[in-house]
């Protein structure tokens, strides 16, 4: 067994702001793990708001190369139980590990990952596409360059209402907002009755993730169903979410990869909660993932790599009509 990795930098087709960042170039850092004639490849991006950087992502999988390059595991869940101590500060780099073992893994099986979990491609819901903070002339603009049936647009700015009065009026499609932690939970309330007539489907992580109390009150009095991000990051979360959200977005990279964000999405379901798998700005290689996994979901977001001037890798092809994927077994993404 044998681990490598490789640091990338994405360009953006714009400037992504959303409340409490923005960029141009988002480095991301792929994994790949080698075997008897086989390879697994898996992704992470960096992130500051995390804490999340090249540096300590690599030097935590250095810290993994002995027990993964031993080759004892024999499942990727069993790696990822083997490792989990090493990555407990650094989930970032236990996804690029857990998504590039999966992906070796089913190659060695001769099936597609969502083959190897029992799904059918024929159940994944239509991602939504991201709309970032902006002028509003550049936002309709985007908007305008990808004729989508469904955009999540991201607010947290002091005109958050007018931005979406007049996105509504160049377009019909269904609409998602993403605060990203920036409201009060009165702005919550208020806002949802306005945006709630102006055909906004959820609103997602309004308020920052230790205002509990803020939730309750929003959850029992918004005009629209909330949903977790911020406040949903790891397993132990999903409990804590049960009354305070109607659903939950599973960031992979966020939670420790593959193993663990299938579980948060059964917990969550079982609590009645609805689920969603977002993204990063990633490559095809982190897309690709989450889409074999995107039949378990209500709601996706796998729009990253759509957002990118130049994508390193090719794996799901999506369309408003389906997604496609790769001839072959794995996960089907290839660096190019």
């Amino acid at each position: 067994m044998k681990l490598s990795y490789q640091v990338i930098d994405l360009p953006l087709k714009h400037t992504f702001t959303i409340a409490h960042q923005s960029r141009d170039i988002q480095d991301t850092l792929i994994v790949k793990l080698e075997d008897a004639g086989f390879y697994g490849l898996g992704e992470s991006t960096t992130n500051p708001f995390y804490g999340m950087t090249i540096e300590n992502m690599t030097e935590r999988l250095e810290a993994a190369r002995a027990i993964v390059e031993r080759g004892s595991w024999d499942h990727p869940e069993r790696l990822w139980e083997m490792t989990k101590e090493i990555f407990a500060e650094n989930p970032f780099a236990q996804c690029a590990l857990d998504m590039a073992a999966w992906d070796l893994y089913t190659k060695k099986q001769g099936k597609k990952l969502y083959e190897y979990l029992g799904l059918s491609p024929k159940d994944i819901p239509l991602t939504n596409f991201t709309i970032g903070i902006d002028s509003l002339d550049k936002m309709v603009s985007k908007m305008k360059e990808v004729d989508w049936p469904i955009y999540k647009i991201k607010l947290g700015t002091d005109n958050d209402l007018e931005i979406v009065r007049e996105l509504r009026k160049h377009s019909d499609a269904i609409f998602r907002i993403d605060a990203n932690c920036a409201w009060t939970a009165e702005q919550a309330i208020r806002n949802s009755e306005v945006l709630a007539q102006l055909g906004v489907e959820f609103m997602e992580q309004p308020l920052g993730k230790d205002d509990l109390e803020g939730m309750k009150e929003v959850f029992l009095h918004s005009k629209l169903p909330v949903m977790a991000d911020e406040s949903c990051i790891v397993e132990s979360d999903v409990k804590k979410c049960q009354g305070l959200f109607h659903a939950i977005n599973v960031k992979l990279v966020k939670a420790g990869g593959i193993t663990p964000g299938i579980r948060m999405i059964h917990e969550a379901k079982s609590l009645g909660m609805k689920t969603m798998v977002g993204c990063m700005t990633e490559s095809s290689v982190g897309i690709s993932a989450i889409a074999h996994i995107a039949p378990l979901l209500d709601y996706v977001d796998m729009d990253g790599a759509m957002l990118l001037a130049k994508d390193p890798a090719k794996g799901v092809q999506i369309t408003p009509e389906k997604v496609s994927f790769p001839d072959g077994p794995g996960i089907g993404a290839e660096m190019i």
